[in-house]
Order: C-alpha cells, then structure tokens, then sequence
C-alpha cells in the first residue's frame, strides 16, 4: 500500500456537519477481517441524519468516526483465515454486521440479528479510500455492472426486500413515497409482473424519478384523494399490495383506507415515533397482512439484486443522479437535504 494514510469523511465532533482528514489506513486484520479499497460509496438518508447530527445521531455515533455505508471497492488484503473473497476481488457488502451466534444469525434470519452492528453507525464506515469490513458481510459483485450501480446495491435490496414479500404478478400495487428506494421499487414491482404501479409523492423532482423509472400513476395526495383515485383505477376494490417508503403517518394511513380486503402491506419508511391510527377499521377487520422490513435477506436479496443488474432486467440509471468526487461531498449532501437528488454517488 502506497501510504500510510487515506482520505476520509469523518464526524470529527458532536455537532452538525463533516469533515474531509486524512486519517491512518486500517492496516491491522483479524483472521477474518478483509481489507477493501473503496471505488464509489453512495450518500444515504442515515447519512444525512449524521451529517445534521439529529436525535437519532446522538444516541448512537460516537465521535470521532468515518460516516457512510453504500459502497463498493476491490478487495487488497484478507485475514489468515477469510475463505469466501481473495484479493482482487469486486465486491459489495452488507450494512449489517451479524454477531453469527444469536437465535436469528443460526435460523436464517442474519438480517436481523439480535446482537446487530452497522457499518458507519457503531464502526467505522466506508466515506474513506479504505474500509475493514468482516469477510461475512461480503458479496462478490460481477465486474459487468457498473460501479455507480454496484455502490447502491444495498439500497436496492431495500427495495427487493420490501417489494417482493408477496407474488406481484397481476397485481395493483401502491407506493407511498418516492425516494430512491421507492423508486427503485417501482421498478422492482414492474419487472415482477405487476398489473398497476400506483405512487403517492407530493414532491415535483421524485415524481419524474417515478415517471423515469415506470410507474404508471403518479398521484399528488395534497391535490386528488388517493383513496378515490386508486379505487377509480381498481374496479372500486383498491390496491392489492402497498409498499410504505415514506415514513410519513398521513401517507401510511391514505394508504391503508386504499387498500382493498385481504391486501398485503410491506413497511419500510421509518417513522419519527410513535404511531395512531384507526387499526380495526384500517388493518384488522380489512384482514391486512403486514411485514415489517428492515434491511436485505442475507443473501438471499443480494443474489436477486446481482441477477437483476448484471442481465439488466433494471435500469438504476435515472436514480443515481449526482456523481462526484469525495472532496465535494458537501455540495452532496447540499442537494439531498433539499431533497433536489435521487441517489448521490461519491467517488474515492
């Protein structure tokens, strides 16, 4: 390795904003630690929270630690004992860090650990030209796609992971909220076979990300009742499927009266507390089925992701809208937070 420091994006203190430092390479491996050298890293709304240093920020960074954790890089050095990547391999890696020893990593379930780390939140994360990762959460990536694609694969898997927790063939299918994840969700339920995509957005830039990315209906629920809307589109019945991204309460409930009896409904958008709403009327006498999603299935949603990108089934093209060098990271963070980008990618 040509030196003995690297380029990161730290939070340096307890407070607003981040800085670019140099910072040492993190030479020292575990037997089952590898080394990557990062090649794009992409901005995430987790990332945002840290950068504005917000509630949820105060209880969990510790300062002083490199942010980020949507990347992809090249393997340059593995532990005594790594057997699943070698040097020179492309890989993309998981966000979670499963302990590997709890009731959940031994069932199946690793994506929801009970002793869960998170790159970037508890660790050091991947905003820097170097990042020590565990050989677990590794994915060999083909070389085929493209960096910027590979650097949001782990959003992505948040979309396939939300999307494809029921049959979608046929099926009319509503999205709240049209961030990078819901977006890519449209694209999701469009190449699983669904009838109808249906997205709820009251932003003007998302909307045309979900125009660009196939959905057939775009509603403004601050202009047109949802409700009425997808009922007129559904023969009066309503959605059969509602993928929540939003995180809004008013969104999540519009959703739920649009659903028709028995639908399925996939929740991904996290919410800023707690929630109240009608559930007899809304959930339970409707005979709702409700999954709660968080993160990707390991590695089950990774190896659908790679088959979908590599034999282009999906176009991620009209989502990554900014790409620029590690060094502007600010003007990256400038347009996410007024909310003018789709997936921001930053490159080391």
């Amino acid at each position: 390795m040509e030196s003995e420091t690297m380029i990161a994006i730290v939070k340096e203190r307890p407070a607003p904003g981040l800085t670019l430092k140099r910072v040492p390479v993190p030479r020292e491996l575990g037997p089952h630690d590898v080394l990557v050298k990062v090649k794009r890293a992409s901005i995430c709304g987790t990332d945002v929270h840290i950068y504005n240093w917000d509630a949820w920020s105060q209880e969990r960074i510790r300062p002083p630690q490199i942010d980020g954790h949507e990347f992809t890089g090249e393997v340059v050095s593995i532990g005594g004992d790594v057997s699943t990547v070698k040097v020179g391999d492309s890989v993309v890696s998981e966000t979670h860090i499963p302990c590997q020893k709890c009731l959940q990593c031994r069932t199946g379930k690793m994506h929801i650990c009970k002793n869960m780390q998170i790159l970037g939140v508890h660790r050091d994360g991947v905003f820097a030209e170097y990042v020590r990762v565990p050989e677990v959460v590794l994915w060999k990536v083909d070389p085929s796609i493209p960096l910027e694609y590979a650097s949001i694969m782990e959003p992505f898997g948040n979309a396939i992971h939300t999307a494809l927790v029921t049959d979608l063939t046929g099926k009319n299918v509503l999205i709240t909220g049209a961030g990078p994840i819901g977006v890519m969700a449209v694209a999701v339920a469009k190449v699983s076979g669904a009838a109808q995509v249906i997205v709820s957005e009251i932003k003007e830039f998302r909307k045309e990300l979900a125009r660009k990315m196939g959905a057939d209906v775009i509603i403004d629920p601050t202009k047109e009742d949802l409700t009425k809307k997808v009922k007129a589109m559904t023969e009066d019945n309503g959605a059969d499927v509602l993928l929540e991204m939003s995180g809004n309460t008013t969104a999540f409930k519009q959703g739920l009266d649009s659903l028709t009896n028995g639908a399925v409904v996939s929740l991904l958008g996290v919410f800023p507390g707690e929630l109240s709403f009608d559930i007899n009327g809304l959930f339970t006498f409707k005979g709702l089925t409700m999954y709660g999603i968080t993160g990707r299935k390991m590695f089950e949603t990774w190896q659908v992701a790679t088959q979908l990108l590599k034999n282009k089934r999906i176009d991620l093209s009209p989502v990554v809208t900014h790409v620029l060098p590690a060094e502007k990271f600010e003007e990256g963070f400038d347009v996410m937070i007024r909310g003018v980008s789709g997936k921001v990618i930053l490159e080391f």
